[in-house]
């Protein structure tokens, strides 16, 4: 019988999972060629197959956040910090700040607050650049509602790139989730939305290089 633990499907250090095809067929195809003869297709293959793995790796975090603060969901470049009238789930002034994850960050996502995810909602869209503002509203994209302990609600979205086709999401509604952990990954490039409450204290600021699980976004009050 197949697990519901969504945690069985993240137990992958130091390569995720859904990176394996990728890696195993590029390795596969370079020692092909050179089993052939042919050293410029396998030089290039090689390559393929270095920076594959090195884009699904997946480290190890240590989360030392304290019990009121909200953690990258994802390894990359702080470019959005604002404050908005309301999004998907939340109907009510947001605190939004977005990541931005290029091809040579880490690409494995990881829950930002402990709780229980209350609600989940996929888009398809488009493939916009993600670091564009539009990007957020017109991309493919992944929502998800985690309802902390205390009843405060915190919301993230996966947002697909211009060269990211595949958002991967493993918890379901109902499930528990605990802060630093891994839920997911967007393959090749991408954007992560975090929405807190509106009087939270940010602790970054714009063009911060932040890594998933470990640095603080803000402080919840």
């Amino acid at each position: 019988m197949k697990s519901r633990d969504f945690r069985d499907q993240s137990r992958h250090v130091p390569l995720a999972r859904e990176g394996l095809p990728y890696v195993l067929a590029a390795a596969f195809v370079t020692l092909i060629a050179a089993i052939l003869g042919h050293p410029v297709l396998a030089t290039l293959f090689l390559v393929a197959t270095l920076f594959t793995s090195h884009f699904f790796r997946d480290p190890q975090r240590v989360t030392t956040a304290a019990s009121d603060e909200v953690v990258s969901p994802a390894d990359g470049r702080i470019i959005v910090i604002e404050k908005i009238e309301g999004t998907r789930f939340l109907q009510k002034p947001v605190l939004k700040i977005s990541i931005f994850m290029n091809v040579f960050n880490v690409h494995v996502n990881r829950i930002p607050f402990s709780g229980t995810v209350r609600g989940a909602w996929y888009q398809a869209g488009r493939f916009l650049p993600a670091d564009r503002s539009r990007a957020s509203g017109e991309n493919e994209q992944n929502w998800i509602w985690i309802e902390t302990d205390t009843g405060t609600d915190v919301v993230m979205t996966q947002v697909a790139g211009l060269i990211a086709r595949r958002i991967v999401c493993w918890p379901t509604v109902g499930d528990r989730v605990i802060r630093g952990e891994r839920f997911g990954m967007i393959r090749f490039g991408s954007r992560m939305d975090v929405y807190a409450p509106e009087n939270s204290d940010v602790l970054v600021s714009l063009g911060d290089h932040v890594h998933g699980g470990e640095t603080v976004l803000c402080r919840l009050k």
